[in-house]
């Protein structure tokens, strides 16, 4: 069973992870964390936030020689998936009807999502 809870940090390192179509090393996903999220990361909080997220169960670590490789164990869509439900009875009380409310009148939706919204409505009437 993994922790779903992330840091920002983390989910900065872990999106990095589950954007990249090869394993990553230290090196490569400091880089990239750095330069995307404008950080200026040493090796060693990155590393942290890697052990954190192997310990947590999101990510696996493997040995190449002397460096050290990451790959993801949970998909994005999985955590994604987890995150909002988690949401949803949090902050909507179990409630889709609450979220979707809250979510209209904080910002308008356009129709191509209110057209999803409809399909999906629709899939469950069926």
């Amino acid at each position: 069973m993994i922790e779903t809870s992330m840091t920002e940090c983390e989910l900065q390192v872990m999106k990095t992870v589950w954007e990249s179509e090869k394993h990553l090393t230290l090196p490569e996903i400091m880089s990239i964390v750095n330069a995307k999220y404008e950080k200026k990361w040493k090796p060693q909080t990155v590393s942290t936030f890697l052990a954190r997220l192997v310990k947590k169960g999101f990510l696996a670590s493997y040995r190449v020689g002397r460096t050290f490789c990451y790959q993801s164990i949970v998909p994005e869509k999985e955590y994604r998936s987890m995150m909002i439900v988690e949401f949803v009875n949090f902050w909507a009380e179990g409630n889709i009807g609450n979220m979707l409310k809250a979510l209209q009148e904080k910002r308008q939706l356009s129709k191509e999502e209110q057209e999803i919204i409809k399909s999906v409505l629709d899939e469950l009437k069926s």
